[in-house]
């Protein structure tokens, strides 16, 4: 018996709640209690494993004090794209990162910058840093 796999927008709706509520420092379980619900459940619903209703999304939204089309934001939509991408606006990499403390961190330290020119020279140093790297592993 095989296991389905989840719906695209499920899992980014589920990653943009992740995101959102490791943004405002809150545990699976203070978003479970808030809705009433287990820490298990906010899992799957994060993971996309488990839909969200429309009544649960709106309350989801209201705790994590953002507008529910934050949840959807970038997100893949059901239809084409007038110029042939179907992706969305935010490859799938960029929001992945983001819902990693590690780049919520770096986010959150790189918005506080006031500094353009500083801004621009971190981010010519990150790319120096990456092209040593090696090629693109994405």
């Amino acid at each position: 018996m095989s296991t389905k796999a989840p719906n695209p927008v499920d899992k980014y709706v589920g990653s943009r709640v992740r995101m959102r509520r490791i943004m405002l420092g809150m545990s699976q379980e203070k978003l479970g209690e808030a809705l009433g619900l287990t820490f298990q459940q906010v899992q799957k619903y994060e993971k996309g494993t488990n839909r969200v209703g429309a009544s649960r999304i709106q309350q989801i939204s209201e705790i994590l004090q953002v507008p529910v089309s934050f949840l959807f934001e970038g997100g893949p939509s059901g239809t084409a794209r007038g110029n042939g991408n179907s992706e969305g606006t935010s490859p799938a990499y960029v929001s992945d990162f983001l819902a990693t403390a590690e780049g919520l961190a770096l986010t959150r330290a790189f918005t506080r910058i006031t500094d353009a020119k500083l801004r621009r020279s971190i981010v010519e140093m990150v790319e120096q840093i990456a092209a040593r790297e090696g090629p693109d592993k994405r």
